[in-house]
């Protein structure tokens, strides 16, 4: 007997024990998914190649060459004089729809195009003066009619010069008459000077405008300048190429020229540009110039879409040592062209840099 309750006891001993419920102290801990993306103990990035594929990684190998030194330099998109021009009245008066009604801005319009009339606004006592001197007139050119058809019955006995002086005397009247007639409630026409699109539009049906007062803006959006300023006025001589980024795309610009007087400190420098897409461009919106210089620096070139901030806010880049694990490289870089940075230390050649996807390896924790 007493064999068998030792048996039993040794059988409960070694049982598990059970908690009612709601008195359970938690599950066990459990076990880390080492197989997933994760940050290891000496700063690296463990990924695995389908963690790779889902981020869309994609590296590139560097390797030194002499790049061209690159400035970057604040601008704004202003009008291309030859591809864009304003629409104002030469007269004071009030705007009337065009044939077509008044364009709005974002509209297309051609060359020669009326977009508005202005109807030139005069004084009473202007009016009254005009209207006084037509009456005169229409009574002159009365009698003169009166007096060539006299003449002209007695045309065997009045010499002929006699006639001619009347009936040109005739027409003088009337043409004073149509010239005072069309200056009383005259329209001018505000057509446009080029072909483009309504950049700006102030004009609204019955306003009433002074003289050269600012109406329409026309621009070219395929055609467009932009101003640069440059505190190193020896930097003009050193222009070898430009380009300007407009989201994602790098647009060239071809260098004009440099002012010969500075502005606010800084000489003004001049480009044109041209392309599609210069279309999300506006008249003058801020832009980052990147001017390439003749002098060239080693280094070596990768996307400016690489380059990452660590938590010393240093510029660090992604390099792929092994299939599964990237490492994190503090550069320097030398600005190229917006759309690329030139790596001058901190890399070596051959090394394999993330290009895609960094963004997404730089948060994994």
């Amino acid at each position: 007997m007493m064999r068998a309750l030792s048996l039993a006891l040794m059988l409960c001993l070694a049982a598990p024990a059970w908690a009612d419920a709601g008195h359970d102290h938690g599950a066990e801990p459990a076990v880390g998914n080492t197989n997933g993306p994760a940050r290891q103990p000496d700063g690296s990035v463990f990924l695995p190649k389908p963690a790779q594929r889902q981020l869309g990684l994609r590296t590139l190998v560097v390797q030194p060459a002499e790049l061209p030194r690159a400035i970057e330099l604040a601008g704004r998109v202003v009008m291309d004089p030859n591809a864009g021009g304003k629409v104002q009245p030469m007269s004071a008066g009030r705007i009337e729809a065009g044939p077509n009604g008044l364009p709005v801005v974002g509209q297309r319009v051609r060359k020669g195009q009326v977009l508005a009339h202005v109807v030139a606004a005069t004084a009473a006592i202007e009016r009254s003066s005009q209207a006084a001197q037509i009456a005169e007139l229409r009574a002159a050119r009365t009698l003169a009619e009166k007096r060539l058809a006299r003449l002209r019955d007695l045309s065997d006995t009045v010499p002929r010069k006699e006639i001619e002086a009347v009936e040109s005397e005739l027409a003088s009247l009337s043409a004073r008459i149509a010239a005072l007639s069309a200056a009383v409630g005259a329209r001018e026409a505000l057509v446009a000077p080029v072909s483009g699109v309504i950049a700006a539009a102030y004009a609204v049906a019955g306003q009433v405008v002074d003289a050269r007062e600012l109406v329409y803006e026309v621009v070219d959006p395929a055609q467009l300048n932009v101003e640069a300023l440059a505190f190193d006025a020896a930097l003009a001589a050193d222009v070898a190429s430009a380009s300007l980024l407009v989201g994602e795309a790098r647009v060239p610009l071809r260098f004009v020229g440099a002012a010969r007087a500075l502005r606010e400190q800084a000489l003004p420098m001049l480009f044109r540009a041209q392309g599609e897409a210069l279309a999300a461009l506006a008249l003058g919106q801020p832009v980052k110039v990147f001017v390439q210089s003749r002098s060239t620096v080693t280094g070596m070139a990768v996307p400016a879409a690489a380059l990452m901030r660590n938590p010393a806010n240093q510029d660090i880049v992604w390099v792929k040592t092994a299939p599964e694990r990237l490492e994190p490289r503090v550069v320097a870089t030398v600005a190229l062209d917006g759309a690329r940075v030139a790596v001058v230390s901190g890399l070596q050649p051959g090394d394999r840099v993330a290009t895609q996807g960094a963004a997404l390896v730089n948060q994994i924790r």
